[in-house]
């Protein structure tokens, strides 16, 4: 059983919520307490692109091909997870917490690790690759101390 330590921070998020929790309890008994959120509106790629995928020329002649259509939706997520770990930045620099727990699906943890800075990194107890942004605080506090 993990134990998560008196004022530690937990960031929980995912590709378009992110909820940054307090421990205001102690290891033994977790009491998380929603200190900031941060949401983005990310729909779908087919909803935020309007132009048909782009066509290079191949050299002399008539032929071309496709240019891959930009996947909007999951560059929207690596830009949420760089405004994720700048917040984090910011509040690790103002001494806000030390000792941060992070919880999020395996392909947002993926993008967050790369965009946090060392300060950050360096604090983190350990992560959680699960999606728990939509589940009440005491299902979080479940998930973490059972992890």
């Amino acid at each position: 059983m993990t134990k998560l330590p008196a004022d530690a921070w937990v960031m929980v998020g995912d590709g378009e919520k992110a909820l940054f929790l307090k421990n205001e309890g102690d290891e033994v008994y977790p009491n998380l307490v929603v200190v900031r959120t941060m949401e983005q509106s990310n729909p779908s790629t087919r909803e935020q692109g309007t132009d048909a995928p782009g066509r290079l020329k191949d050299g002399p002649g008539h032929h071309s091909s496709a240019v891959e259509e930009a996947d909007w939706h999951r560059l929207e997520k690596e830009r949420f997870a760089k405004d994720i770990a700048e917040r984090l930045y910011k509040a690790a620099h103002k001494g806000q917490y030390r000792h941060l727990v992070v919880a999020a699906p395996p392909q947002v943890l993926g993008e967050l690790r790369k965009a946090l800075h060392k300060e950050v990194s360096e604090r983190i107890l350990f992560d959680v690759p699960k999606e728990l942004t939509n589940h009440p605080v005491n299902e979080i506090e479940k998930a973490l101390t059972s992890h």
